[in-house]
């Protein structure tokens, strides 16, 4: 396997993006975080890609930041702490601007930044057997970067819940709270995860991009401005290439 600790493959439109660090659980370090940039970036550029497949090498996903990171903020000034965590925000920031859809697959633990990674996708699937977590609280620490994207998926008291108390829930927990899209047996997790990836050929890539965007764009919003928005978009969608054939072939049955 090529020894990049981020590796990138593209084949029937759908780029998959690998964490390559089966040795380490796929612990993130600063490396990890700059070669997710790039990765995402060239999926983006790539025409061909329709959806973003994020998974992890090996038995887990993602177990959090790697010793050496915390070393890092242990030892490390203010400034170089405020640079370390403004890298994993613009991480997060990329993901949610990005225009293709990305489908986190969560096999074994996604844990702390992991679970956080996994958070800022736009769907996350995962194994039965898969764990998830944000430890963070039991050493001091908070998921704080996180935490407005969780704030999003949850409810208020149930993201206080999961910060708070630090512990470790499993995969169908997740789904009962909403933090996951969808749970798939261990022996069919490959197959069903690619079942669910090809759904995306069936849909308008344009169509879901501008929902993408626009869901995203109503954070904050007041409903009047989320009305407004939602308007200019719809008249945006109308001349789109995939609607103007959807509505003519729609018209033809």
């Amino acid at each position: 396997m090529n020894d990049s600790k981020v590796l990138l493959n593209t084949a029937d439109k759908v780029a998959t993006i690998t964490l390559n660090r089966p040795e380490k659980r796929n612990a993130l370090d600063d490396d990890m975080v700059a070669l997710l940039k790039q990765s995402f970036s060239e999926a983006e550029r790539d025409e061909n890609v329709r959806v973003i497949l994020l998974t992890g090498a090996g038995k887990d996903f993602c177990s959090g930041a790697d010793l050496s990171v915390l070393q890092k903020i242990a030892e490390g000034s203010i400034l170089d702490n405020w640079e370390d965590a403004n890298s994993l925000k613009d991480l997060f920031i990329q993901m949610r601007l990005l225009r293709k859809p990305i489908v986190a697959a969560v096999r074994g633990r996604a844990l702390a930044g992991g679970c956080g990674l996994a958070t800022a996708c736009d769907i996350i699937l995962a194994a039965r057997s898969s764990q998830f977590g944000y430890p963070e609280v039991k050493i001091g620490f908070i998921p704080a970067i996180v935490m407005a994207i969780l704030r999003r998926s949850v409810s208020e008291k149930r993201a206080f819940e999961l910060i708070t108390r630090g512990e470790t829930f499993s995969a169908e927990q997740a789904e009962r709270y909403g933090l996951i899209n969808h749970v798939f047996d261990d022996d069919v997790f490959d197959s069903d995860v690619q079942r669910y990836l090809d759904g995306f050929n069936s849909t308008s890539a344009s169509a879901v991009m501008l929902s993408k965007y626009l869901l995203y764009q109503m954070d904050g919003m007041t409903f009047e401005s989320a009305l407004r928005s939602g308007a200019d978009l719809n008249a945006i969608a109308r001349l789109t290439d995939d609607c103007k054939k959807g509505i003519a072939q729609f018209l033809k049955k």
